[in-house]
């Protein structure tokens, strides 16, 4: 269902089962809520700086070689969302080991 480096990868895959409007069974999966988890399980690579103009695919595309990982600096900086870590000029945000 997700690529296997996304932050979904590993959520627990559910399932509920319904009646169509004509009566007929359907069952719908769905992922379960995926939690940010405490950042206090990874090891710090770097403290950036953020400057003005950066986006935050850019800056994990340099430090993880991936764009798609921005998700791995959300969850080492207990955020839920990307632009959070781009509202302040010099805010510095932790780029953490990626979780394996």
């Amino acid at each position: 269902m997700f690529e296997p480096t996304s932050r979904y990868a590993s959520v627990e895959t559910a399932t509920l089962a319904r009646l169509d409007t004509d009566g007929r069974p359907r069952v719908i999966a769905y992922k379960r809520r995926r939690f940010v988890p405490p950042a206090g399980g990874t090891a710090t690579l770097v403290e950036h700086r953020y400057t003005q103009g950066e986006r935050l695919d850019n800056i994990t595309a340099r430090y993880f070689g991936d764009p798609a990982q921005f998700w791995q600096v959300c969850d080492a900086n207990e955020v839920l969302r990307p632009s959070e870590l781009t509202e302040e000029i010099g805010r510095p945000i932790t780029i953490a080991m990626p979780r394996l």
